[in-house]
């Protein structure tokens, strides 16, 4: 059966008591908030239901929530927020290695506060943390390939603070994390993905719709991830047993959007084999 393409989202929203969202692509652009999305996330918590912001934004959730605030998120539309940062802060407590090299942006080392470990370069590192490329509005990811070469040859685990491949910063589509840790992988090398679509960060994402709801128990079957990516949200969503809605408007879009509304061809080709389909797409919230 096809999937239902909707454009508002309201009927099928009531359904549920918890909204597990992704946030860029969904809430925001990478500019600036989504107004419409906002606007829905909000009215769903004035009849009751509570949201939680799943991110794989590399730095920690109170740094995220800030970046946030500044492309014009309103609080209103959220109760909690669980990004990637938070899960590789975990990740590196329960790491015996305290020399890390790191990958990514000065801002994003705030995911180091607090913890014990020292900042180190290559020949000294007992682990690579990356949360993204160091500048990945110029560079690519296989100028990281010799660098990670060597960490491979060495054994070195590699922590990914952000499991994402791309995201798109206004129209143009640039690369994450998750796109050296594959080659990590492909290079023989040990990686932890902290993120979208592993158990622990959905894990922290019920417990933050425990805490929202008054400490109620959550039912997995009134549970709906909305988010706009295959990889991540939707095989996330597959792996917990919830249901989710599609956002073809977000990294997809090339493929899935012509003339400003879903095509339903390219939306079949993009979602096609996957063993659980969603319950419908949009081509944005609202």
């Amino acid at each position: 059966m096809s999937v239902p393409i909707l454009t508002q989202a309201g009927k099928l929203l009531a359904r549920y008591d918890v909204l597990i969202s992704d946030v860029w692509g969904v809430v925001h652009d990478g500019l600036w908030a989504l107004e419409p999305a906002c606007a829905a996330l909000a009215l769903f918590r004035e009849k009751g239901g509570a949201v939680v912001l799943l991110s794989n934004a590399p730095g920690p959730s109170e740094q995220v929530a800030e970046v946030i605030d500044a492309k014009r998120v309103p609080r209103g539309c959220w109760d909690a927020m669980v990004t990637s940062g938070d899960v590789t802060k975990a990740l590196i407590a329960e790491s015996h290695h305290r020399k890390v090299f790191h990958i990514g942006w000065q801002e994003d080392r705030a995911i180091f506060a607090g913890s014990d470990v020292e900042l180190v370069g290559e020949a000294e590192a007992e682990l690579v943390v990356a949360t993204e490329l160091n500048d990945y509005k110029t560079e690519t990811p296989e100028q990281y390939r010799p660098l990670l070469e060597r960490f491979a040859a060495r054994g070195v685990p590699f922590i990914c603070g952000n499991p994402d491949l791309v995201v798109h910063v206004g129209e143009r589509l640039l690369p994450c994390a998750g796109a050296l840790a594959t080659i990590y992988e492909e290079l023989g090398g040990s990686v932890a993905w902290a993120g979208k679509p592993y158990r622990p960060a959905y894990d922290l994402a019920l417990e933050a719709a425990r805490t929202a709801r008054g400490g109620r128990p959550v039912d997995p079957a009134k549970v709906l991830v909305i988010g706009d990516a295959v990889r991540t949200d939707l095989a996330g969503a597959r792996l917990m047993g919830f249901d989710s809605l599609f956002i073809a408007g977000g990294i997809h879009r090339d493929e899935t959007i012509r003339d400003g509304a879903v095509d339903a061809a390219g939306l079949a080709r993009v979602l096609a084999g996957l063993p659980v389909q969603p319950v419908a797409a949009m081509a944005a919230l609202a």
